[in-house]
């Protein structure tokens, strides 16, 4: 099992998103530690085998975040719920709402606080249609950084002369980004940002406090407050400007990271769950089966087997459906030349053994239907102490009144009866005796 991670490109002005871009993969064969990592068109990213995922990563750059309240009443998985977001969200957005997407965290719920993810509808439809066509189906969307609730972190990356900072925790709304220099916080642009979003006002005051913070000395900042990566490249400039040891992190474990994440950005118009891509990938498989020249032979070869085994069962039914018939015929001409009398056969077994029946009355032959049999085999399996106060006997059956017998007696009874040929049936003390050959 492989897991692949594909970084989507960021918006290019001019270019049309997913017109000739490179795509920066990771694979990972436990979703934790990289395996490897490169760049490469969609159709020769690699292909994930059974029991992978495809995951996409938006990159910071093509997401903005926006802190709102849904109502109380709306559920999460209505269809109102996108009507709601967009009315809340309608004055902080410069394009209109129905050229954006939007994504609810996993932990959304009515009447709290709730950071929603905004990007470009457009640009993001064009990469995950670019790697459809490619056959690389992405199974899930996770934003690159996502709003923690812990500790401030920084993560410090991008170009070797142009890095960026990244800060995510408790103390920041959603997640913020600004260029990596000393005096960001009297950057009023933020060069990085969706250009189809407005972001709060709010913000350039928020990232002013907490780059006051991240520039101050190292006494005057608690350390366990405060946690900063970096990419390889940054790491000694970030060190140098922030006073402090900084962890290394590298951008395809940065990007292992997001994809770990509970998030998943496909929503509403693109609803990506297991049942849905499993579906469509079936279907797709099929559509290729029943239409491809290079699977004719294959369902040549199906149609075939399928015909071969149809004629092969049905001549196996017509030799058994002879054979039952031949015995049948056997069955009724023994009945008809044993016993003349009978001229219309209708149950063969059952016509003989009334026949053979009535004969051994006719010539006084004993039968286990008649008293004599019953009474010789109730007196060989009955107990010695034990004994009958009255009989009745009625058409092959015989009932024998007074026994009183307990629990073990009557196991014994009814098994030693039952190995003679005879069903006993015990209701109080009365003993019920039939031939299991009584005929009905």
């Amino acid at each position: 099992m492989s897991n692949l991670i594909i970084c989507l490109p960021p918006l290019l002005s001019g270019v049309a998103p997913g017109v000739g871009d490179t795509y920066d993969y990771v694979v990972s064969g436990d979703g934790r530690v990289a395996s490897s990592q490169a760049s490469a068109p969609a159709a020769g990213l690699p292909v994930v085998v059974r029991g992978g995922e495809t995951v996409a990563v938006v990159p910071v750059a093509m997401l903005s975040w926006h802190q709102v309240t849904v109502p109380k009443g709306v559920s999460m998985g209505s269809p109102r719920v996108r009507v709601v977001l967009e009315s809340l969200l309608e004055d902080r957005l410069l394009d209109s709402v129905d050229q954006v997407h939007l994504a609810l965290p996993p932990s959304a719920a009515a009447g709290v606080s709730i950071c929603v993810a905004v990007c470009d509808k457009q640009w993001l439809h064009a990469h995950l249609q670019t790697l459809e066509a490619a056959g690389r189906p992405v199974g899930r969307i996770v934003p690159e950084f996502s709003p923690d609730v812990g500790p401030l972190l920084l993560h410090i990356f991008g170009d070797h002369e142009r890095p960026c900072v990244v800060a995510t925790g408790s103390a920041v709304t959603g997640v913020q980004c600004l260029p990596f220099v000393s005096g960001a916080m009297d950057l009023v642009p933020l060069p990085l940002s969706v250009s189809s979003s407005v972001l709060p006002a709010k913000r350039v005051s928020v990232f002013s406090s907490i780059f006051s913070s991240a520039f101050a000395a190292p006494d005057e900042t608690h350390e366990e407050d405060l946690l900063v990566f970096a990419e390889p490249v940054h790491v000694a400039l970030a060190e140098e400007v922030l006073q402090r040891k900084v962890a290394l992190l590298t951008r395809s474990q940065r990007w292992l990271d997001a994809a770990r994440s509970s998030w998943d950005l496909a929503q509403f118009d693109l609803v990506s769950s297991g049942r849905t891509r499993t579906v469509k990938r079936l279907s797709g498989a099929g559509r290729e089966f029943w239409q491809s020249s290079a699977w004719k032979p294959v369902r040549w070869g199906l149609a075939l087997l399928l015909g071969v085994n149809l004629v092969g069962l049905n001549a196996w039914a017509w030799k058994e459906q002879s054979v039952l018939r031949r015995q049948r015929a056997d069955v009724q001409a023994t009945l008809t030349q044993t016993f003349p009398q009978v001229k219309l056969v209708i149950d063969a077994p059952v016509q003989m053994e009334r026949e053979v029946a009535a004969l051994r009355q006719a010539t006084g032959v004993t039968s286990g239907r008649d008293l004599e049999a019953m009474l010789g085999a109730l007196a060989a399996a009955l107990p010695p102490s034990h004994s009958a106060d009255g009989i009745e006997f009625t058409a092959g059956e015989a009932r024998f009144k007074g026994l009183k017998l307990q629990g073990p007696d009557t196991s014994a009874l009814t098994s030693q009866l039952k190995s003679a040929g005879y069903t006993a049936r015990l209701e109080s003390d009365v003993l019920s005796l039939r031939s299991a050959t009584t005929l009905p």
